[in-house]
């Protein structure tokens, strides 16, 4: 498939999709399948009997209490913890994989992140008490930081404009994959008495070993290339993921952003001028938005309150799979839109679908679940098919933007420090929520599906007063076609910047 997509300076250059550059896309995605498992993977092991007695004997007693708390029962900051260090891990982990993707290039720290990811399987599937339970989570969120560093960048940095979106959205459609995956495991080797939880943390080397052997298939970008003074590779590799000879007219946008690039030494300075500060603020926002929309706390610990709403055992984890399902199939709607609607209908339309679903979900849990008991059956359904509609407008919005939109609005100077802020702020927030959210379940009751809907209503207005389009806009013209010309951002850009905007 040929295409042809416009240079800022409106001359054309021309692109084919291969087979070869769709495998690299396929294959850096795996990036996603990692971080998707180890999301999916961590509520069904916490609530696996076997898992409890070894680590969490009080845990087990108490969820074993004929009159237990429905929104108490597993509420233990140690349990919290084995979810949410993989995530405080991470958060220190993206900086030094931002300065690798720097250094080293995308490639070499994408593998990086599936040997890291590799060894904290092996050190969780066989972890004989908490001590090296919590270090092979912990290798795990250094793996995650380096992952999801690396792999968005390199999708949008691989990618043809016109294709950026979808292309940037594989890591999200392999995250989703990654969670129905484990909790189809989960489900699986829930039976498997004592070891099942060992199988579950193990397998997740399997898409850290796949990423591993992309990583040796997949080509390095041409604007990391070209940004570390490699000329002459960088065009091969432009020629090799476009399909075409004549690259000129990209070589020449990406020589001249690599240019600009090299003339800052200190890109977490930059970072931090006022002209920097549009795209920080989006990048960070849109990450701390994604986690505050409650998605984790649903995906986290699905099985969990699936049980607390009065599905007993595997009927919880298989409620489970079902939202995963959901959760894939409602990612690829994204990959179909994005480039065609844009970055903004699709949030704007999510943020009334999750608003409903989970006001919806916080009353029917305020006026029928109390502490003790359950919910009767056909409440029970209405509470997985809110789950699901919910899991459905996050897969197609916050889900994908969250990771696209900071990827391909920083300049190239400030691309790796700037998105590594992003991603911290991800995994920062993905910390507090997943160590605080059994404890707010337990305390704040139902009323936590409102604490969400709130934020929710919050991000509505961020996307309509403060969110620019970036559909169809070469990464390395964001500055002049995007902040510049955007009512609030270009305030930031300088007074000569305005002047101009002006007289155009």
């Amino acid at each position: 498939m040929t295409s042809v997509e416009p240079s800022s300076s409106g001359q054309p250059f021309g692109s084919k999709v291969t087979v070869y550059v769709v495998a690299c896309w396929i294959f850096a995605a795996f990036g996603g399948l990692m971080f998707g498992y180890d999301i999916g993977i961590s509520g069904g092991v916490t609530s696996m009997d076997d898992f409890l007695k070894k680590f969490f004997p009080a845990i087990y007693e108490r969820k074993l209490h004929a009159k237990e708390n429905n929104y108490c029962k597993y509420d233990d900051q140690m349990l919290q913890l084995f979810t949410s260090s993989l995530y405080l891990a991470a958060l220190v982990a993206s900086f030094g994989a931002s300065k690798a993707c720097n250094v080293l290039g995308r490639k070499p720290t994408i593998s990086l992140a599936s040997v890291l990811f590799t060894l904290g399987a092996v050190v969780s599937g066989t972890a004989p008490n908490k001590v090296l339970l919590i270090i092979g989570r912990i290798l795990f969120g250094i793996g995650v930081g380096f992952g999801n560093e690396s792999v968005p960048l390199f999708l949008s940095e691989v990618a043809p404009m016109q294709h950026r979106g979808a292309v940037n959205i594989l890591f999200q459609l392999f995250v989703t994959i990654g969670i129905l995956i484990a909790n189809l495991v989960n489900y699986a080797v829930s039976s498997i008495h004592p070891n099942g939880w060992r199988i579950a943390l193990g397998l997740a080397g399997v898409p850290a070993i796949f990423l591993f052997m992309g990583s040796l298939i997949i080509t390095e970008t041409p604007s990391s290339l070209i940004e570390r003074g490699k000329e002459i590779e960088g065009k091969e590799a432009l020629k090799k993921i476009r399909g075409v000879d004549d690259v000129e007219s990209e070589l020449e946008q990406i020589k001249l952003a690599c240019e600009i690039s090299r003339q800052v030494k200190h890109p977490y300075k930059k970072l931090f001028k006022r002209a920097s500060m549009p795209p920080l603020i989006i990048g960070i926002s849109i990450q701390v938005f994604q986690q505050f929309t409650g998605i984790n706390a649903i995906m986290f610990y699905a099985p969990v309150l699936f049980q607390t709403v009065g599905f007993k055992g595997n009927g919880s984890l298989l409620s489970a799979v079902i939202t995963g399902v959901v959760n894939v199939l409602s990612t690829l709607v994204s990959i179909v839109a994005v480039d065609r609607v844009g970055r903004r209908k699709l949030l704007l339309q999510a943020c009334v679908q999750m608003f409903i679903s989970m006001v919806a979900i916080g009353s029917i849990l305020l006026i029928h679940l109390k502490p003790t008991g359950s919910l009767d059956k056909g409440l029970a359904a209405v509470v997985v098919v809110l789950v699901c509609m919910f899991v459905m407008s996050f897969a197609w919005s916050w889900g994908p933007m969250g990771w696209l939109i900071p990827s391909e609005t920083f300049p190239l100077e400030t691309r790796t420090a700037g998105f590594a802020f992003a991603v911290s702020a991800n995994m920062f927030f993905t910390f507090v929520i997943a160590q605080a959210f059994l404890s707010m379940l337990c305390n704040m009751r139902a009323y936590i599906f409102f604490f969400f809907a709130l934020w929710i209503l919050i991000m509505g207005l961020f996307v309509v007063f403060l969110l620019p389009e970036t559909k169809g806009v070469p990464i390395d013209s964001m500055t002049e076609r995007v902040w510049k010309k955007h009512p609030v951002w270009r305030k930031f850009m300088g007074k000569e910047v305005v002047k101009n905007y002006e007289m155009t």
